[in-house]
């Protein structure tokens, strides 16, 4: 507290529960602007459900407040489990601070260890099958057949997790089976040439197949669903931009309407800028993906 009320630089927003008003990061800045007699402070508005505020203000103790005891981190983890029991253990633990193991074992002394036959959204914003034993199966359908598919374009088509393939393929490099336990001694038990006929009759389109690509308001969703978009505010700020690309064709048609004679070659000139900035930003996620 001393160290902030001594502090010159400029601190960032405390973070706001715009329905409850109630303070989500910042406390100690609320307070430390109080005793030097401030009457305002810099504010950015959540305006989420309450859920969604409690996991924010976990995130953001976890990433720059004051250390949570692993009591409290795993009190957190219950709370969020419970709340949001659509998500992975790893999207919980990347939030809470502890580890995805311990996450599974919370939810299963919880009796939340049942999806229902629901999928689970994961840290990359994916929904994929709580029962990954199909999903190992058709991924090593896959691997076996096409070797040189990354395991992105595994994961998709299976609908796992690309750690979930890397330990498939290890496996199926090792000679062992795709699933843990031996539970897949059906599985293998036809021979290689029985696993090549059964992977070439998949309903699965690679990444790079035309018309593959769903929809962009499906993407959308899925962004909304990432924890890691949702709650800091240069994710929220991307979202934001991106939703504004998904208007109806009548609703762009609307727009275009309204643009007065006069400002028609304005607007044109910058909506071209704003295509030529969108280009450049795709071209630079797409070098970030590739070096990392």
């Amino acid at each position: 507290m001393e160290t902030l009320v001594t502090c010159a630089a400029q601190l960032p927003p405390i973070i706001v529960h715009r329905p409850s008003m109630r303070v989500i990061d910042g406390m100690h800045r609320l307070r430390a602007a109080e005793l030097l007699g401030r009457r305002k402070i810099a504010v950015r508005f959540f305006d989420g459900p309450e859920e969604d505020a409690f996991v924010l203000a976990v995130q953001s103790n976890i990433a720059h407040g004051l250390p949570l005891s692993l009591a409290d981190r795993k009190h957190a983890a219950e709370r969020v489990i419970a709340s949001h029991p659509q998500w992975s253990d790893r999207m919980i633990a990347s939030v809470t601070g502890i580890s995805a193991k311990t996450v599974a074992e919370i939810r299963k002394s919880a009796g939340a260890d049942s999806a229902g036959g629901a999928g689970r959204i994961g840290k990359d914003g994916r929904v994929r099958s709580s029962d990954v034993t199909e999903g190992r199966r058709l991924a090593h359908e896959m691997i076996i057949k096409n070797p040189g598919l990354s395991l992105r374009q595994v994961a998709r088509a299976a609908g796992i997790s690309p750690e979930t393939v890397r330990d498939v393929k290890n496996r199926v490099m090792r000679g062992e089976d795709p699933l843990p336990q031996g539970r897949s001694r059906e599985l293998l038990g036809q021979g290689a040439a029985g696993t090549l006929a059964t992977s070439a009759a998949l309903p699965v389109t690679p990444a790079s197949a035309p018309g593959s690509a769903p929809p962009s308001s499906a993407v959308i969703e899925r962004l909304r669903a990432d924890p890691a978009l949702r709650f800091n505010e240069n994710g929220r700020d991307l979202l934001r931009l991106l939703n504004l690309h998904t208007l109806r064709t009548e609703d762009w048609n609307k727009i275009v309407d309204s643009v007065p004679p006069h400002r028609k070659e304005a607007v044109a000139h910058l909506a071209r800028d704003c295509a030529r900035k969108w280009l450049e930003l795709a071209s630079l996620i797409e070098r970030n993906v590739v070096q990392a």
